[in-house]
């Protein structure tokens, strides 16, 4: 069998004696052509005999078990398990016999045809198969929880609660779970939706147990599920991706974003590349040009600029990174570039000058080059660190660079001064690893200032803006 993609199957278990046995044979049993299977079980401290079957059934047909030392809750054996797990695409499965394995086909398909990263399995759209009736409470429970997440999130779930996600390895890599028990749901939740994942759901069938059989969820469980919808409501990435965290606070100031477009615009050509696209803050006012080629060296920029920018004939989302290849350089000079766009990159790149060689090879002679960069080398610090820069740029340092690397500088300014003072401030005394969400959007308040500079030339500024072109 050609296998074409490997599913891990995640299944937390808590004192599931009287089912797993069963349940693992229905997981083993389903067939899935060209994807291969592991099961991931998560023993959560269970004292009933469980964890006895799961040493028996470890290690054969693809199933590896991970004890947890204690009772943590089902968040945390849901996390162990996605860290645990080598799938390119993830499954949450129930131990109890609630959910029917029956069901993968339909969930994996939209992943598989590329269009999700995450599909969940609602049990309420209906199914051939009918579900079991059961508690109303619990029902009403369900829908106000799934109704208080949709208003959270900007989702249209019907069923935000239910056990079966199915996750691709990339999502599932960036939620950083910090939920223990069945609060895990709506974390899961409010993170893909600012991962801005594409979400489908599908119809599945359920065989709901009652509390004597063994369900575990209750009252308390429902309003630690509201309680971690506020939580996460305003989380924005994982906590170690600072420059993620960055962009997404950035993406929020629309009048900056645009303020700054306004410094260049009239620059760009007809074919842009923009090299370091990220969320796409800058991408979106220059998407009706001739051609566009928004490029990212991180995948889950690449597939979020997909799904906002790249369904546009004119928009190619691709991911160049510099120094390029022989490859790339042949591949770029097909697409008949005249003007590159690099905002905030250069800085991260360890061979700035190599870099900036390939811009020269890639444009036409005349070909424009828009570049942003980090000013005044004396406020390096943490916010830099965190951030994974190599340097901040004095201008004319800057200016005889590119003109070494092959551009004749037609524009070099700074922007930004009222700037200068947060960054020194937050970088080099408080020594913080990102801007606080408070002051990022603060800076809707200096954009009198900003616009002021237009008419001057400042002497220093938090960034170099550089309006060049290809000798």
């Amino acid at each position: 069998m050609d296998v074409l993609v490997k599913l891990s199957i995640i299944m937390p278990a808590f004192n599931e004696k009287r089912t797993i046995r069963e349940i693992v044979a229905r997981v083993l049993a389903v067939n899935l052509p060209d994807i291969a299977k592991e099961l991931v079980i998560v023993d959560d401290g269970s004292s009933d005999g469980t964890r006895d079957i799961l040493a028996e059934l470890d290690g054969k047909n693809g199933i590896r078990v991970f004890y947890q030392t204690s009772n943590q809750g089902k968040g945390a054996a849901v996390a162990r398990g996605m860290r645990e797990s080598t799938g390119d695409i993830l499954l949450v499965q129930d131990a109890d016999l609630e959910y029917n394995p029956d069901q993968y086909p339909m969930l994996l398909r939209p992943i598989l045809h590329g269009d999700a990263d995450v599909v969940y399995g609602s049990r309420f759209l209906g199914s051939p198969n009918g579900h079991r009736v059961l508690y109303f409470w619990h029902a009403v429970g369900n829908k106000m929880l799934t109704l208080l997440s949709n208003a959270v999130s900007g989702l249209n779930l019907t069923d935000m609660e239910t056990c079966y996600k199915a996750l691709t390895r990339d999502v599932a890599n960036r939620l950083d779970l910090r939920s223990k028990r069945f609060g895990v749901e709506p974390e899961i939740t409010c993170k893909v939706a600012r991962l801005r994942a594409r979400v489908y759901e599908v119809p599945i069938s359920y065989n709901g147990r009652t509390y004597a059989e063994g369900k575990k969820i209750g009252f308390k469980d429902a309003i630690q599920a509201a309680w971690t919808i506020l939580r996460f409501s305003r989380w924005e990435a994982p906590e170690s991706d600072v420059g993620a965290m960055t962009l997404r606070r950035m993406s929020r100031l629309g009048v900056y974003n645009k303020w700054l477009h306004d410094q260049f615009d009239s620059f760009l050509g007809r074919r842009v590349l923009e090299v370091g696209s990220g969320v796409g803050n800058q991408t979106r006012y220059f998407a009706e040009r001739e051609r566009v080629i928004a490029s990212d060296i991180e995948p889950h920029y690449v597939k979020e600029l997909q799904s906002t920018v790249g369904q546009r004939s004119n928009v190619r989302v691709a991911s160049f990174e510099f120094p390029l290849t022989q490859a790339a350089r042949e591949d770029l000079a097909g697409e008949h570039i005249d003007s590159i766009v690099c905002m905030n990159v250069l800085e991260h790149i360890e061979h700035d000058r190599e870099t900036l060689l390939d811009f020269a090879r890639v444009l036409p002679a005349g070909g424009h080059l828009v570049l942003l960069v980090p000013a005044m080398p004396s406020l390096y610090g943490t916010l830099d660190k965190y951030l994974n820069h190599f340097r901040r740029y004095d201008r004319e340092p800057l200016r005889a660079l590119l003109t070494e690397t092959g551009f004749e500088v037609e524009a070099l300014r700074y922007l930004n001064q009222p700037g200068v003072f947060g960054w020194w401030l937050n970088s080099r005394v408080l020594k913080r690893r990102v801007i606080p969400r408070g002051q990022a959007g603060a800076v809707k308040w200096i954009m009198p200032w900003l616009r002021a500079e237009n008419r001057r030339s400042p002497n220093f500024g938090m960034s170099l803006l550089a309006l060049a072109r290809r000798k």
